[in-house]
């Protein structure tokens, strides 16, 4: 291949991958991209000093980070003041009337995801950061290049900062949780969470596998002679960036609630998750006169979609028996589509709720669903009730295994150990990620390698042979070999690791770590009296502790016999630091994974909880911050965000 062939082929490949990624229009077939994709890709393994930026290849994650650096924006990325319904929208056209007139407003979905500002000089893709605190973000330029929807090179050679929204579609959300469910992975809540947690992935070729798609919104630093923002946004789609899937122009009340009512019905046929409509005054002169406050510009402003609420019939109410024995009652309702999902359960949390709200079999409910993947019954309509229904009678046997339950008022748990229900979730926990990390080993094989008798507990997996797995039915050699070579590798893990994965009630990943850090695996001989003198370990931890310990000596010595696990090395004493001896609880999404903050955090020598008490010295939140903050402000414990934290440190 020559050079100019090259040049040519890269330009073929990227007009390709607009049509299909940016227009939704292929022009061409996978086969075709490929061979051509792979003749470039040829020439430039022969020539590394004429690979071109915009070259398809150079998307490719394949770079680990050890981090994100901060980056800021060269303007304030702004938040937006929130309009619940058509007296907020008229209160707010009134102040925007007061301080301009003759003005019209640009209408476009407000996406639900992940905000990014991409910053363009002499036509290329200089740098991608995140929101962050609106001023400054992270760097996060190389999982952004795997991102097909945002061009690497541009046309436009000033410098140029184009803001949007990254977004994970629909059905891409979909069979993302099916491959971590089948991975034994945790499931992500919603295409939001999604979207965040793609983008800020250390690992770029994670970005690059989940299909993002960049929807651009608005501009920060840009010299482009408009008078309407509706040009502005025009020329940014012309420069090779995806249109939104419905926009418009209005000039009033009425319109805006038109366009407003339009998006609400049309919501669910969207790719993606809309969670409002933006309003923006379209006159860029307007715009500079009205200004900003403190928080948020004058000129714009978010109209919220209201919460998804639909009605249904609650056909049935089933009982799942998680690990340690705990009956939750879900309700199975008619099938019911919101937000493009069709629901067909609703959580019932337990039998005090079911109690409460006097929820009957046959009962029309009112389902609320408002970015939840389980939608909860919000009321129920007894005014439409039939005739001759009947209370809901608590269970008295498990649904497993047909033991006695014992009812403790909101909690009703089995007792039954070796119940199969109890027995296969203790052993999805224990390879689960939290505790020995077992890849491959998802829910559904734990649940076949049960039924075919091949394992009973969890020590049984340190038994299975390759051949037996080939036996199986789906079972192929490779993914066989991976399960096989993934459990070995889970022996001579850490202490603390052995300890959280026997799944001990009230015995989570922090009070295994302090029991490994005071007792090692000498922590079978200790008494009450030893425990409870350990930071974090209350008395009733402590006779759950001794309890498992006097029913299950045996199956500890064959687990550990089976594991290996390491003993705690020497704790390695840290330097003086204000989270030194500190109790801290994180909160709300942080810049990276809580698991490596917590990880950071404890190496400075503090205690990380999962809980908020009176014995909290610090908790440290980040964006969507919930409950655990509120509390802390009501026991007056110190609050400091992500940001502080690290300038801290």
């Amino acid at each position: 291949m020559s050079p100019t062939d090259y040049l040519e082929n890269i330009k073929t490949l990227n007009k390709y991958a607009h049509y299909y990624y940016v227009l939704d229009d292929p022009l061409t077939t996978d086969e075709v991209y490929d061979k051509l994709y792979h003749g470039v890709l040829a020439f430039e393994e022969e020539n590394p000093d004429k690979v071109e930026m915009d070259s398809p290849t150079q998307r490719v994650g394949d770079i680990i980070s050890e981090g994100f650096n901060k980056a800021p924006h060269l303007s304030r990325m702004w938040s937006l003041e929130d309009l619940f319904n058509s007296a907020d929208l008229q209160k707010w056209l009134d102040k925007v009337a007061k301080l301009s007139d003759n003005i019209s407003f640009y209408c476009e979905p407000k996406f639900d995801g992940a905000s990014l500002n991409l910053i363009y000089e002499e036509g290329k893709l200089l740098q991608a950061i995140t929101r962050g605190d609106g001023v400054i973000g992270e760097d996060i330029t190389q999982n952004a290049k795997t991102i097909r929807s945002i061009p690497l090179k541009i046309s436009h050679l000033q410098r140029l900062e184009i803001r949007g929204e990254v977004v994970i579609f629909k059905d891409d959300f979909e069979r993302i949780n099916v491959q971590r469910a089948e991975q034994g992975a945790s499931l992500f809540a919603n295409p939001r969470n999604a979207a965040a947690g793609s983008l800020r992935q250390l690992d770029s070729r994670i970005t690059s596998s989940r299909n993002l798609v960049f929807l651009p919104y608005g501009l920060g630093e840009n010299e482009l002679d408009f008078s309407l923002l509706s040009e502005k946004m025009a020329l940014v789609y012309k420069l090779g960036f995806r249109r939104p899937p419905l926009r418009s122009l209005a000039k009033g009340f009425d319109e805006i609630e038109e366009i407003y009512k339009q998006m609400v019905t049309e919501r669910e046929g969207f790719d993606m998750m809309l969670d409002g409509m933006v309003i923006k005054v379209n006159q860029i002169e307007a715009q500079e006169e009205m200004g900003y406050t403190v928080k948020n510009p004058r000129w714009s402003s978010a109209y919220k979609f209201p919460a998804v609420e639909k009605i249904t019939t609650i056909k049935d109410i089933i009982l799942q028996v998680g690990r340690s024995g705990a009956v939750t009652p879900v309700a199975i309702v008619e099938p019911t589509p919101i937000e493009g999902v069709v629901v067909e359960r609703a959580s019932l949390h337990n039998f005090d709720e079911i109690d409460r709200k006097d929820i009957r079999l046959g009962d029309k409910v009112i389902i609320l669903r408002s970015g939840d993947v389980i939608p909860k019954i919000i009321k129920v309509l007894v005014h439409e009730r039939q005739e001759g229904s009947v209370a809901y009678i608590r269970p008295t046997q498990c649904p497993v295994c047909s033991s006695e339950l014992l009812d403790e008022g909101a909690l009703t748990k089995c007792q039954n150990l070796e119940c199969s229900s109890r027995v296969v979730n203790s052993i999805i926990y224990f390879a689960s990620k939290a505790c020995l990390n077992i890849d491959g080993l998802g829910d559904r094989i734990v649940e076949v390698l049960y039924e075919v008798g091949l394992i009973k507990s969890v020590v049984d997996l340190y038994d299975l042979r390759l051949e037996q797995l080939l036996e199986l039915e789906g079972f192929k050699q490779k993914k066989s070999e991976k399960i096989i070579k993934a459990i070995s590798a889970s022996k001579g893990k850490e202490c603390w690791r052995f300890i959280n994965g026997m799944g001990i009630e009230h015995i989570g990943e922090v009070a295994s770590k302090a029991l490994c850090e005071n007792f090692g695996l000498d922590f079978v001989n200790v008494d009450k009296e030893r425990l409870i003198a350990v930071d974090g370990i209350g008395e009733e931890m402590a006779e759950s502790l001794l309890e498992f310990v006097r029913v299950n000596s045996e199956y500890i010595q064959r687990l550990q016999a089976a594991l290996e696990p390491l003993k705690p090395a020497q704790k390695v004493e840290a330097v003086e630091n204000p989270f030194k001896g500190k109790i801290v609880v994180l909160t709300g999404s942080m810049s990276e994974s809580r698991g490596n903050i917590k990880a950071m955090l404890e190496t400075l020598g503090a205690k990380v909880s999962g809980s908020v008490s009176k014995k909290t010295d610090f908790l440290i939140y980040g964006e969507d911050a919930g409950s655990k903050y509120d509390k802390a402000i009501n026991l007056k414990v110190e609050v400091m965000t992500e940001d502080y934290m690290r300038e801290i440190i």
